[in-house]
């Protein structure tokens, strides 16, 4: 079902939920929007193996990860994965006492869900080499009875 109609919230969403991430992710290295170690939780600095620092790396890498898989033909994957990345990142911010920052990261899940929503409407598959119109065309059938 590729309507035109959902570009009008398929392109925001993507742009958003990609140079957000990839921005977020770069600036892990830099510390320049924020000190980002400043919203790990007591109990996850204490499980940690390695400095703060060295994860704010990891972090970082996986955040720009997953905002060049939206921004690319991966949209579709790295929406349900920055969702799930938001809300885990919401349950630290939860243990650290900044509830703020914590709704507002889950509100930004919701969004990221969206963002993978609207990717499947559009007939987007999860990776790019995955053929969904036999999903499409079997919820076509249903939807015709």
């Amino acid at each position: 079902m590729k309507d035109r109609s959902l570009d009008s919230v398929y392109l925001p969403l993507k742009i958003v939920f990609g140079i957000v991430p990839l921005v977020a992710g770069l600036d892990k290295f830099t510390n320049f929007l924020t000190d980002w170690e400043k919203y790990l939780s007591p109990a996850m600095r204490d499980m940690l193996p390695f400095s703060p620092a060295v994860f704010m790396m990891i972090v970082g890498v996986i955040e720009a990860a997953v905002g060049l898989a939206i921004l690319t033909k991966f949209t579709r994957l790295g929406a349900y994965v920055a969702m799930a990345w938001l809300v885990l990142i919401s349950l630290n911010l939860m243990l650290a006492g900044i509830l703020d920052v914590a709704v507002r990261d889950l509100v930004m899940a919701v969004g990221a869900y969206s963002l993978g929503t609207v990717a499947g409407l559009k007939g987007l598959a999860w990776v790019p080499w995955q053929s969904r119109e036999p999903e499409l065309l079997k919820n076509h059938a249903t939807s015709l009875r």
